[in-house]
């Protein structure tokens, strides 16, 4: 098994050398790559998604063991270590020669998962070049309507909503949230698509009619299009039409990591303490048990596609 996932820095020291990777060939300017740094640095310059994914990882192979299946499941990160290309190197020297792919990102466009698929071609790629040898990688499908990934949105979302003054729940929009990115790119994928569609289901399971799908995050130039609207200026475009509350979803993330600890809890979590709108955030899927489930239940059913090579433990 390898899942892999977007990475973040452990310590202050990564916060910059992580960043230069992230945006290797983008036109982002030191000013806005300061910025970005700042956002780590408030959280002490550690992501959570490094432990999460590790507690996600450990418990799939958890999980694949349960079912009869203990394979081995590794990590491997696209943009800080455990990198894909050493990962690959442990791999191979542990004797692996095929593995089921698991990618982070449930809504398909190219920079959330055929960018992943992309880093572990050259990643095998440098693996056959230093050492002759190689790793077939077999992806599962997909999982944006996975009705455990739906379970798992809904019972975080209740949680949330308790959270909120009782007289404020029923009256409460459900805001899901993604990160944003190129209208260009969108074009080209069925990211938005595919978004609406965990957001219908979720909204359906709860019985919701009020919802709707924004967007964060956005790296881009000022005068290039990306996906809208931004969540802190939908948030404040709503309360002036009256929205009494908001629960703010980040159905697009597998893992609480910076950008959803800084652009909501900080960014969003401010504009609504200074325009007066009650709002709570769901968690995002982390490790809750359900995700696991279908981590392992996706995998298992990767496992048992008939031109699958044999895999097995060892």
């Amino acid at each position: 098994m390898l899942v892999v996932a977007f990475g973040g820095p452990n310590g202050p020291a990564d916060i910059r050398p992580f960043l230069e990777r992230v945006l290797k060939g983008r036109r982002v300017t030191p000013q806005r790559v300061e910025e970005v740094a700042h956002h780590y640095e408030l959280f002490g310059g550690v992501s959570p998604i490094t432990a999460l994914t590790e507690r996600q990882a450990a418990g799939l192979s958890a999980r694949l063991a349960t079912a009869g299946h203990p394979l081995p499941v590794y990590i491997g990160m696209r943009n800080w270590h455990p990198l894909l290309p050493d990962t690959l190197k442990a791999m191979h020297q542990a004797g692996r020669r095929h593995a089921i792919g698991f990618i982070a990102a449930p809504h398909h466009s190219y920079s959330s998962c055929q960018q992943y698929r992309e880093n572990v071609a050259d990643a095998r790629a440098q693996l056959r070049e230093a050492t002759g040898g190689d790793i077939d990688v077999t992806y599962v499908g997909s999982w944006f309507d996975h009705p455990l990934f739906v379970e798992v949105n809904v019972r975080h979302i209740r949680a949330a909503l308790e959270r909120l003054p009782q007289d404020l729940r029923s009256a409460a929009r459900l805001v899901f949230t993604a990160h944003s990115i190129p209208t260009s790119m969108a074009d080209a994928s069925r990211y938005a698509e595919q978004l609406r569609e965990s957001g219908r289901f979720v909204a359906a399971k709860l019985g919701v009619s009020d919802w709707t799908v924004v967007f964060q995050s956005r790296s881009g130039r000022p005068d290039d299009p990306w996906l809208e609207p931004d969540v802190c200026a939908y948030l404040r475009a709503e309360r002036a039409r009256g929205l009494q509350a908001a629960v703010l979803c980040p159905i697009g993330f597998v893992c609480d990591h910076i950008e959803v600890l800084y652009d909501l809890d900080r960014e969003a979590a401010d504009v609504c303490r200074e325009i007066g709108l009650p709002v709570a955030r769901a968690e995002a899927v982390n490790d809750d048990p359900l995700f696991l489930d279908m981590m392992a239940d996706m995998v298992l059913r990767t496992l048992a596609r008939p031109t699958l090579p044999v895999v097995r433990a060892g």
